[in-house]
């Protein structure tokens, strides 16, 4: 991997200014007004792939939004690495919370970044991970340093579930055919403290409905004499939790199973200051499951947790009316051993079971997702850690995350092939939420970094 940091230096404005480029695209899967943006997104990752050296790529049909297909077989004798990501990106609501536009991508310095980051929608998730692949494969093949073969699955549906992605992979599996998938759609745990994932929680992700007169009724005329489907939301949700903020859904935990003694003091050994997290999340304390630690609760413990909450009159002044319908949108982060569709049904008969004879409710499963957690003796985590190494200077931390990726899951029991995590974003880079950004640091080390695992992947696959 010769001259891969002097490549970067040289070519990082034009790294910089392509990316910008693609941030500009509005490529919301979750909202059917920007199909057509979604649909051009999947076409300049094509181009993108072409121009970084593959031989051949493509934006392939599905029964929802393209997945683009791109690879370079140089031998096939070499070892096959599978690099998976996503050019959808989550809504950018609400947008008034945005420091700048969401879709007008502005580099800024703070106290994290102080050599700047970019901040837009899309910008860490996945947009700027992913396209460190791509820059990575360019400068493999542009100096003639690509030591295996590589191909490319880059979806458009990972926002909203990944649907088409489970038929795309049984229909593909010759095509995709791999010895490792690689994939940066995670994290690391500071910019001088390196990190592997090696977890992921699963997901049940549903909306609830509860609704109780045939239409919004005065709050003076009827209040106190019929059920208001927000208040009885409200009671419904609150009781899901107990007063040690454990889930009451019976059944919920009995596949989870408790980490050892051992295993959660090696856990405990990953940098973390409390206040530090305290003060970058503007709250005087944590709060959650008694029992755990804060990096507990969010990586090896299941949670529940409302996304949104909505009914009723919420424009500006006063109108006095009980609505005749209240929603939630409730997700549930699962950890191994739990299963999504069974969660689903609990979650279901339980919360159906809460309401009282003055409401209907309507429980409607989204979509969902395993846990995975990868063995840090494979190949694979043993080529990324040394790569890590190579431009770190450090040895990476295992590290679980309280994210998902549904698909790692789908990929070993379709694909056989265990998926290694090397994310390169920050807790404090805000994904999902207003005013997400990548740092530029970040960004071009894991263009370094990303080549030292395929050289070190092939030398252990020919050893």
């Amino acid at each position: 991997m010769e001259n891969i940091k002097a490549y970067v230096d040289t070519h990082k404005e034009r790294f910089l200014d392509e990316l910008i480029q693609l941030l500009k695209l509005p490529s919301v899967s979750a909202d059917p007004a920007f199909s057509q943006d979604v649909l051009n997104t999947a076409e300049k990752v094509k181009d993108a792939l072409l121009d970084a050296g593959c031989d051949h790529a493509e934006v392939c049909e599905t029964p929802g939004y393209p997945i683009v297909f791109a690879e370079k077989i140089i031998d096939t004798s070499l070892p096959t690495v599978l690099v998976y990501g996503h050019y959808d990106v989550q809504p950018p609501d609400p947008v008034d919370l945005w420091n700048s536009p969401p879709f007008e991508p502005v580099v800024k310095t703070t106290d994290i970044h102080p050599e700047g980051a970019i901040f837009a929608r899309g910008a860490c998730d996945d947009k700027g991970q992913m396209y460190m692949h791509v820059k990575a494969m360019e400068f493999m093949t542009e100096t003639g340093q690509l030591p295996c073969n590589v191909k490319f699955m880059i979806e458009g549906e990972e926002e909203v579930g990944s649907e088409s992605l489970e038929w795309f992979v049984k229909n593909n599996k010759e095509k995709l055919a791999n010895d490792v998938i690689l994939i940066s759609d995670t994290g690391m745990i500071a910019k001088d403290v390196p990190s592997i994932t090696t977890g992921l929680r699963g997901l049940t992700y549903v909306e609830v409905e509860v609704t109780g007169p045939n239409r919004d009724l005065h709050s003076g005329l009827y209040g106190g004499a019929v059920a208001n489907p927000i208040n009885i939301l409200s009671k419904m949700i609150a009781s899901l939790h107990d007063e040690n903020n454990h889930i009451t859904i019976p059944g919920f935990y009995d596949k989870v199973v408790e980490l050892s003694r051992e295993e959660r003091e090696e856990m405990a050994k990953a940098p973390f200051s409390l206040d530090s997290y305290r003060n970058a999340l503007g709250i005087k304390d944590v709060y959650g499951e008694k029992g755990y630690t804060t990096n507990e609760r969010n990586s090896i413990r299941p949670t529940l947790d409302v996304n949104g909450i909505w009914g009723g009159y919420t424009g500006e002044g006063a109108k006095t009316v009980i609505p005749g319908k209240a929603y939630a949108k409730i997700s549930m982060r699962l950890v191994p051993h739990q299963e999504w569709q069974e969660i689903a049904d609990l979650f279901q008969a339980h919360f159906e079971s809460l309401a009282p004879e003055g409401v209907t409710v309507k429980v409607k499963p989204h979509h969902g997702g395993y846990p995975y957690v990868t063995p840090i003796d494979s190949d694979g985590y043993q080529a990324a850690s040394k790569a890590y190494e190579e431009t770190f200077g450090k040895t990476p931390i295992p590290q679980r995350s309280g994210g998902s990726i549904p698909i790692v899951s789908l990929f070993e029991k379709e694909l056989k092939s265990k998926t290694v995590l090397m994310g390169f974003g920050l807790d404090s880079d805000a994904i999902h939420s207003p005013n997400e950004h990548f740092g530029l640091w970040n960004f071009y080390k894991g263009i370094e970094t990303i080549p030292w695992f395929y050289h070190y992947f092939t030398e252990q696959k020919k050893s």
